[in-house]
């Protein structure tokens, strides 16, 4: 175990972020070409006469229908305004934490004057693609985010004539997270050898994390958000049908979460893999576990950096963006920390994942939006029922679908599904949804 290599992991992995983070990306890809067009034209406040964005179908399907951060706007036009107009790359994915109503109607009135132009690159080098291009006083700058959502693949991009300059001659075909092995996971086990050795001080950021998703869950229940499932669930009014217990409390506030920042209230949570909602699934319902059971504080943590390395496990050969529904890997982390703090140990986490990898494996990706919340009060009520499970050593065999005896090629089997077999039913996502405009 590199212990080292792991922390780092988790520091990069797991950040605040404002807003869905799909159109958060490409607020802050427009935010990025636009302060290179301002350097390059000395004026540190102009704004582009243009803007041109190229996207892969993942982020467009992401960004397609979900709230924009104090908007009252979905999708990606008020996203590419609001970056250009008070956009600042250094925030990355808190790059719309300042948005305030002046922000918000001035990015409004810029964005029907200039109407962004918005582009689909079914041939884009990456799942996660991001290329902006914006010209003003016969100057272009340009910006690409490529592999994750605040990686910017360009070293430097001088603006030129826009007369003489290609929109889309940068592309490049591999990320520099791709090529290190700085960020890879060998193991489950090797996830659990250091969430229980590491110094419980050292992930303590983690349990910040999951009392800012807490907090998203609890703006929830003051307003009205999405589906208001979250709020539904905390109100007592269907205490006939679910009860009023601990399973009910972590899928109220875990849908609550989902229901405040999918609907653009301006909620920062703790994210993971570059999803708000993933770090909203594998944070909250471990964490409300542990109050419930005066679990102490080093239990806490550890069941914390289980459930989000777990996460941060799964997706490296999953992939960042993919048809396959995040909530799936997330809420598998939050099965492997209650797991643990269930009393389970190594053979018990591995149980759980495997009940998790039998369920709900084929839950599909169509895009970010209110209806995330039910998906993520499915996976979350499955992890709770599939660390139930494990506990009592009952648990899908190896003769059962995609399940095996070895735990990583169980996962690897999940996410070769995801990464690959699903590829035409991304298409055919895509495709519908964009049918509907």
């Amino acid at each position: 175990m590199n212990k080292n290599k792991l922390l780092n992991l988790l520091h990069h992995e797991v950040i605040p972020a404002t807003g869905c983070t799909e159109p958060v990306a490409v607020s802050l890809c427009v935010a990025k070409a636009c302060e290179r067009l301002r350097q390059t034209i000395g004026d540190s406040h102009a704004l582009p006469d243009s803007i041109h964005v190229d996207l892969s179908r993942n982020i467009y399907k992401n960004a397609f229908a979900v709230g924009i951060p104090g908007t009252g706007m979905t999708g990606l036009p008020i996203a590419i305004a609001l970056g250009a107009v008070i956009g600042r790359s250094e925030l990355k994915l808190d790059l719309l934490r300042d948005t305030n109503a002046e922000a918000v109607e001035q990015a409004k009135a810029y964005m029907l004057r200039i109407l962004p132009h918005i582009h689909v690159d079914n041939n884009a080098p990456d799942v996660l693609y991001i290329h902006a291009v914006v010209v003003a006083q016969g100057m272009t700058a340009s910006a690409t985010i490529q592999g994750e959502h605040t990686h910017f693949v360009e070293d430097t991009d001088e603006a030129t004539t826009a007369e003489t300059k290609s929109a889309y001659g940068q592309q490049q075909t591999q990320t520099e997270y791709m090529e290190q092995d700085l960020y890879s996971i060998s193991s489950l086990n090797e996830v659990y050898d250091f969430a229980m050795n590491i110094e419980a001080d050292e992930v303590r950021f983690l349990m910040d994390g999951a009392k800012m998703n807490m907090a998203a869950a609890e703006r929830s229940f003051m307003g009205s958000y999405g589906h208001g499932l979250g709020r539904m669930l905390h109100s007592g009014k269907m205490d006939t049908v679910f009860g009023n217990t601990l399973f009910t409390k972590i899928l109220a506030y875990t849908s609550g979460a989902c229901d405040a920042r999918m609907s653009g209230a301006m909620v920062t949570v703790m994210s993971n893999s570059g999803s708000g909602n993933q770090g909203i699934s594998c944070s909250v319902p471990v964490y409300l576990y542990a109050l419930e059971h005066n679990c102490d504080e080093e239990q806490v943590l550890r069941a914390l950096t289980l459930s989000n390395l777990t996460e941060i496990y799964i997706k490296q050969s999953l992939g960042r963006l993919s048809a396959l529904c995040g909530c799936v890997v997330a809420s598998t982390g939050s099965a492997v920390g209650i797991t643990y703090l269930m009393g389970g140990g190594y053979d018990e986490l591995t149980y759980a994942i495997k009940n998790m990898i039998a369920n709900i494996s084929g839950m599909i990706c169509d895009g970010a939006k209110p209806g995330c919340s039910l998906k993520v009060t499915s996976g979350v009520a499955t992890a709770v029922l599939s660390a139930s499970l494990a506990i009592q050593h009952s648990y899908a065999q190896a003769d059962e679908g995609i399940v095996e005896e070895d735990i990583d090629r169980t996962i690897h089997n999940l996410t070769q599904i995801g990464h690959q077999g699903m590829q035409e039913t991304d298409d055919l996502i895509v495709q519908i949804m964009a049918n509907k405009q």
